[in-house]
């Protein structure tokens, strides 16, 4: 049976944990590395990748990935993202992907 995890840096990494998903963590620099060893590793067949790390994790990992079905390789927004001067409104953002993902609002 495959398992699922998360690449993630270190602050958004948290948030997964708390959620019950496993993660690595990484940095920009050592994100591909890490995602070639995942995809390596054999482990997994679904690893979702931080777009903040890595924008383009098929193509990135594209040499680890040949002769291989698996891991699929999901491109997850990035917290980042969510904050940006470019969002016009992080709450309703957030708010979409709540929704989007577990079905309801969540007011605290």
């Amino acid at each position: 049976m495959h398992k699922v995890v998360v690449l993630a840096d270190s602050e958004t990494a948290t948030g997964y944990r708390l959620a019950g998903v496993e993660v690595v963590e990484a940095s920009s620099e050592t994100a591909v590395k890490a995602l070639e060893q995942l995809i390596v590793q054999g482990d997994y067949g679904l690893v979702a990748v931080d777009s903040g790390l890595i924008a383009d994790p098929a193509k990135a990992a594209e040499r680890a990935m040949r002769g291989r079905d698996l891991p699929i390789l999901l491109p997850i927004p990035s917290l980042k993202d969510a904050f940006s001067t470019d969002t016009v409104d992080a709450k309703a953002y957030m708010g979409k992907l709540v929704r989007d993902t577990i079905g309801f609002d969540i007011k605290l």
